[in-house]
């Protein structure tokens, strides 16, 4: 899953960074609401992580503005305030926010609180997502064939679960690479498909990820 940190104050954006990276999450970063804008009208992001008191803007004026565009309606949107006052809560939320934080916050609330945000999403309203004999447990960035472990890495775990939330939907090279892959990665990279080869490697025997040939991925509903 893809993230935007839209945060000026640099030691949080490095703390968060590394760990939502380490949590394996692809993460950008703007450090105003001019640059959020410039990063959705370039990329679409799963989750944004927008802070209230920002440079050339408040958090309530980004929110509206990322409301108003189509990737920016699809995003999930965390709030993070400074205090913890009601108008300030209630502000975000109206204008469009799915949830808040409020500063100094703990990092696995945090992580809690996105992991419950990217599971309302099509075919991901659970913790626990099932295709199969596969299973897949998001809080504990688990996946399992037929009970076997699979020890996948951040990004094999990130491309499966994008997959598995749109079983028999064929997703192209250019989707994956844009929702698990953040910014700084080549496009012209072959990165998806080595991603691709050793999940099918680590699944073995029960491999069920097809390649739709000049079109994509799909992950076989019947595995």
């Amino acid at each position: 899953m893809r993230l935007l940190v839209v945060e000026d104050e640099e030691d949080l954006v490095d703390a968060l960074r590394v760990g939502l990276v380490r949590a394996g999450y692809a993460v950008d970063v703007a450090c105003d609401v001019a640059q959020a804008r410039e990063r959705l009208q370039a990329d679409s992001y799963d989750l944004v992580l927008l802070d209230l008191n920002l440079p050339g803007g408040d958090g309530f004026e980004a929110c509206r503005a990322l409301r108003g565009t189509d990737r920016g309606r699809a995003a999930r949107i965390i709030m993070v305030i400074a205090r913890d006052r009601l108008d300030d809560r209630a502000g975000g939320l109206d204008g469009g926010a799915d949830d808040y934080l409020v500063k100094p916050f703990a990092f696995p609330e945090l992580l809690a609180r996105v992991r419950a945000l990217l599971r309302r999403e099509p075919g991901g309203g659970a913790a626990i997502l099932q295709v199969g004999s596969l299973r897949l447990d998001t809080s504990r960035a688990e996946v399992r064939s037929t009970g076997r472990e699979l020890g996948l890495t951040p990004k094999e775990f990130g491309v499966l679960h994008y997959l598995m939330t749109r079983p028999g939907h064929v997703v192209s090279a250019e989707e994956l690479l844009e929702h698990v892959w953040d910014a700084h990665t080549d496009p012209f990279t072959n990165t998806v498909r080595v991603t691709i080869g050793n999940l099918r490697r680590k699944l073995g025997a029960d491999a069920v990820i097809e390649t739709v040939v000049s079109k994509g991925y799909r992950l076989r509903e019947d595995t």
